[in-house]
């Protein structure tokens, strides 16, 4: 084998494509069942691609993106789709989905270019070993026939049908050889590090809903109750985030938010939750294209055509939800000046950070190969922990320690590093 890609998620693919296309006898190892099975959860079922402007700014390491990406990231991304048969379409701020808005599409592409050009997807393998001496020599622990089971009613069905045979299929080990291989393993890449006796940093998972709870200025103990989030539960608002710390907005992110018993979601909680430390603070804007006086002015001609305040719920709605109105009205009630109050809240409505929550739902880790032991001229690992050089070996995707922003950011990321080291781990790779 030429090379071996070690993951069939979005980088791996990638990888696999662009590598048989100049030449390289390609195959994927894959520990699931079939290859790309987490690209159908992407963007709510949707995948959301990429994006139409790719900006470094949005990514972790920027420098680091603006070297790889160059100046034609976009295009390239979207040549290489266009090249599948898989057409783009544009919508908010740049991001770019397929035609049919579904991510299957993006996974069917890719599988059948791996059909097309004859990439051997091995699934429910797991690697073991790895040793060098003039090629790599692979040991997989595999199922040692083909799974059976029954299909099921559907997809869904199918794969959890397939999950069950192969956790109780009996397996075997076998040995692969291959002149190059590529990690593209994911956000979980500490098993695999530890074979190849590379660098390794923790993992953490990012883009996470925010573990928070309401701190509003003069809170008593006393009204912990009426100030826990679960009144707010599935509430949606529209607003601005603002990310304090030590007195100082750090970062600002505008868009839906979710709450939740445990705190916010959304994303622009989501891409908060990147930035933040426990402790922070986060002030909520409900209002972000008023000042504090205009709105303050507002809610007194609001006054003038709907009566006296009075600390009344029912006097905010059309203007805010009646769980957050009662929550302001309980702020507000017993100020001195009552709809001063409600305007500072709605312009202002502080939430102690926690941390993050639901890890498990995360969309993508933090961590992984550190970038001081990559070569992203060619997304080639030079180094192993003991500091010793490493041959043809290769690393793309989120198995390297590169995050960003929800929007597309992420899969641009994976697309653009899985074609780059692939066509480098082609190119004179023969054993």
């Amino acid at each position: 084998m030429d090379v071996v890609v070690i993951g069939g998620g979005a980088s791996g693919l990638a990888a696999a494509v662009t590598a048989s296309r100049a030449g390289a006898r390609c195959c994927v190892l894959e520990q699931d069942v079939e290859c790309g099975l987490r690209l159908l959860a992407t963007g709510n079922g949707r995948c959301n691609i990429s994006n139409a402007q790719l900006d470094p700014r949005h990514f972790r390491h920027e420098d680091a993106v603006r070297h790889v990406f160059g100046d034609h990231a976009e295009r390239d991304i979207a040549s290489f789709f266009e090249g599948l048969g898989l057409m783009l379409a544009e919508e908010d701020e740049g991001r770019l989905y397929p035609m049919t808005r579904r991510a299957e599409s993006v996974r069917d592409v890719l599988l059948n270019a791996c059909d097309r050009l004859q990439v051997d997807l091995m699934c429910g393998v797991e690697l073991v070993r790895a040793t060098y001496a003039d090629c790599w020599e692979l040991t997989l622990n595999a199922p040692s026939a083909p799974l059976s089971f029954k299909p099921g009613r559907d997809a869904k069905a199918h794969i959890r049908n397939a999950r069950k045979a192969l956790a109780a299929a009996p397996r075997a080990e076998r040995t692969i050889r291959s002149r190059r291989v590529l990690i593209a393993t994911g956000g979980q890449s500490d098993a695999i590090c530890k074979i190849f006796g590379i660098p390794h940093l923790q993992e953490q998972p990012v883009l996470c809903p925010i573990s928070c709870r309401l701190a509003p200025e003069g809170a008593r103990e006393a009204d912990a109750a009426s100030l826990a989030l679960e009144h707010l539960d599935g509430l949606r608002v529209e607003g601005t985030l603002s990310l304090m710390r030590n007195g100082a907005a750090i970062a600002f992110e505008h868009g839906e938010v979710l709450f939740r018993t445990y705190g916010i979601s959304g994303i622009a909680a989501l891409n908060l939750s990147r930035r933040l430390q426990p402790g922070d603070v986060i002030d909520l804007d409900l209002f972000p294209h008023l000042s504090e006086a205009q709105l303050l002015d507002l809610l007194r001609r609001r006054e003038r055509d709907l009566g006296s305040f009075a600390g009344s719920a029912p006097w905010l709605d059309g203007l805010v939800a009646r769980p957050l109105a009662a929550l302001v009205c309980h702020l507000a009630n017993g100020s001195n000046d009552p709809l001063a109050r409600c305007a500072a809240v709605l312009h202002r409505l502080p939430l102690r950070v926690l941390g993050t929550a639901e890890h498990r739902q995360a969309h993508v880790h933090r961590g992984g190969i550190p970038l001081s032991a990559i070569d992203l001229d060619r997304f080639a690992v030079t180094r192993r922990r003991d500091g010793s050089p490493v041959r043809d070996l290769h690393a793309c995707g989120e198995a390297v320690d590169m995050d960003a922003d929800c929007g597309g950011y992420n899969l641009a990321w994976a697309w653009i590093s899985g074609m780059r080291a692939a066509a480098c781990a082609a190119k004179g790779a023969s054993c």
